[in-house]
């Protein structure tokens, strides 16, 4: 099953210049590092047909030490799969933490589910069933809910990608992240478009347009790193 786990994770997610580079990554600084219930939930994830819509668990342990360093209690999560962002989210964060988490599949989440629940942290956890522009809409019109979340996790639809960050601008407080995943879309932002492959190219045009915007938004401190399939890291500062 490793053996698996390594092909999906070297072609999918990682934008090393090869193959053996990512794999030196993760064999020497990530999976021995990574709990058991990670491990576990990840090879649960294998098996799944959209087995490459899971989070690198290179990008799982950036974000584990980003939840630790900001002490996170309150987190959303925009895009659930199977869990494994979910599960290391409630790892990092304290007992009475929790986790607003909202997907449209539940039958995916529930795959990862058991292992949630034994590891122990499935009390953290609030999941919505639900699109997520209409979950956080409601969530917005609570006045309380405002600026009362320190960390916010999408790896969701691109199509909406800006129109989740306005609504987390409201949600994030100052000083607080907002990640979002895939922002570099297996490379081909600084592809040109006719050497993209079809079934790329409208998910390259969504991502570019929502980086320039990030890149223009004077509200949070960006970071662009090349991990896993690109994550840009925004520090609300207004």
């Amino acid at each position: 099953m490793e053996e698996k786990m390594k092909v999906v994770s070297s072609s999918d997610k990682g934008l090393l210049q090869t193959e053996e580079l990512y794999q030196y990554v993760l064999d020497t600084s990530v999976y021995p590092r990574e709990l058991e219930p990670l491990k576990e939930l990840r090879e649960v994830c294998a098996i799944h047909p959209r087995a490459g819509m899971g989070t690198a668990p290179d990008a799982g342990q950036l974000m584990a030490i980003l939840l630790k360093l900001l002490n996170a209690k309150r987190t959303i999560e925009i895009g659930v799969f199977t869990g494994y962002s979910l599960l290391l989210t409630a790892l990092n964060i304290p007992e009475d933490g929790k986790i607003v988490a909202i997907d449209v599949d539940r039958a995916a989440y529930e795959m990862g589910l058991p292992i949630i629940k034994k590891a122990g942290v499935e009390h953290k956890i609030d999941f919505i069933e639900c699109e997520a522009l209409q979950a956080l809409d409601e969530i917005v019109q609570n006045p309380d809910a405002e600026g009362s979340f320190d960390f916010a996790f999408v790896d969701a639809d691109k199509v909406n990608f800006w129109n989740y960050h306005e609504k987390l601008m409201k949600l994030v407080k100052v000083g607080g992240l907002a990640i979002y995943d895939n922002t570099l879309w297996r490379g081909t932002v600084a592809m040109p478009e006719d050497e993209v492959r079809q079934k790329l190219k409208e998910g390259r045009k969504l991502t570019i347009e929502f980086n320039d915007l990030l890149a223009k938004d004077a509200r949070v401190q960006i970071c662009h790193a090349s991990i896993g399939d690109g994550m840009t890291i925004c520090r609300r500062i207004s």
